[in-house]
């Protein structure tokens, strides 16, 4: 193994095991020693524009990763954030992104993605990063998190909606009136604030 191909390992190794292209030629490994360690089999081609190491793969998150390294202005949402929060009972089938409305939405062949349109206030409220091995992945936080699965009942079901709301109250210890602020960015404070009063 030449001295170049152990520091394009130890540099994936580092970011977790899985990088962008630009990253990759931003250090300076460049088209051609890319493509040869393709063929070797050392790295492998996740989707356009995103490379992992075939052995030595350690993220926790890594389709979170993927999408958040692909979508820059995407933040995690509704099942994929409640997920993430460990506040649903639920299994995502997609990797849940909401991006503002009007912005573009990249296409991404792995891992399976469905995206959101929010207003621009809806979608910059209640933003947390969080570091996954030098990675930053943008997530709602969870009271941000419960009022959009509201906003979102029809295409998700109220009773995950509910579920959500229930643990992180009784669990998470989130408080109600967090979620109302929330709700009222969101523009469903009416049907939260009776669930709520009922819960309570």
């Amino acid at each position: 193994m030449s001295t170049k191909e152990k520091k394009l390992i130890e540099f994936l190794k580092k970011r977790g095991g899985m990088v962008s292209y630009k990253e990759l030629i931003k250090v300076g490994f460049y088209k051609a020693f890319l493509r040869d360690n393709l063929k070797s089999g050392k790295i492998q081609k996740v989707d356009r524009g995103l490379y992992r190491l075939t052995d030595g793969f350690t993220l926790s998150n890594p389709d979170l990763v993927a999408v958040s390294i692909k979508v820059s202005k995407g933040v995690i949402c509704l099942l994929s954030a409640l997920a993430f929060h460990e506040a649903t009972s639920e299994i995502p089938r997609h990797i849940n992104i909401a991006i503002p409305r009007g912005t573009h939405a990249n296409k991404i062949n792995y891992p399976p993605v469905k995206y959101y349109r929010f207003t621009f206030k809806a979608w910059e409220a209640g933003i947390e990063k969080h570091e996954i091995k030098k990675h930053q992945i943008k997530v709602y936080n969870l009271a941000k998190t419960v009022v959009d699965c509201f906003k979102f009942r029809n295409k998700l079901g109220m009773n995950i909606a509910r579920e959500a709301l229930k643990i992180a109250i009784s669990e998470k210890n989130i408080q109600p009136k967090e979620i109302m602020q929330y709700a009222e960015i969101c523009r469903v404070d009416n049907i939260i604030k009776p669930i709520l009063e009922a819960m309570l």
